[in-house]
């Protein structure tokens, strides 16, 4: 049975590729890991207290008929709504890397999620 794709907007144009569910459960999973890194950073720092402490980097991958990874510096971004993640994705024939909007990847995540779910 052929899985249901997983598109991806992008900054300029959309990238689908074959998917599973649970991948996209752990995908989800991962970047919800990453805003509350992301949330870590953007704290304001106490009164008279020290900056927040840096937070490591968040990285996902998948492999399956391609190769998926996304990996994002939370340290960067001022807040959550400002990220922006690195996506790779690859397979024998081609490889394409670029950035995507944090907030729009989550919200293709979910779409996928209540399509297939």
């Amino acid at each position: 049975m052929p899985s249901t794709p997983l598109t991806l907007n992008l900054i300029e144009g959309s990238v689908s590729f074959s998917f599973s569910p649970q991948s996209a459960q752990e995908l989800k999973l991962a970047l919800a890991e990453l805003i509350e890194r992301l949330k870590a950073v953007a704290a304001k720092p106490t009164p008279g207290g020290s900056k927040p402490a840096p937070q490591r980097p968040v990285e996902y991958r998948y492999t399956g008929e391609v190769f998926l990874e996304i990996f994002c510096n939370p340290n960067i971004w001022p807040t959550p709504f400002a990220a922006k993640v690195l996506l790779t994705i690859r397979d024998a024939s081609i490889r394409l890397t670029t950035e995507a909007e944090l907030t729009r990847v989550i919200e293709d995540v979910n779409q996928y999620l209540e399509q297939v779910g």
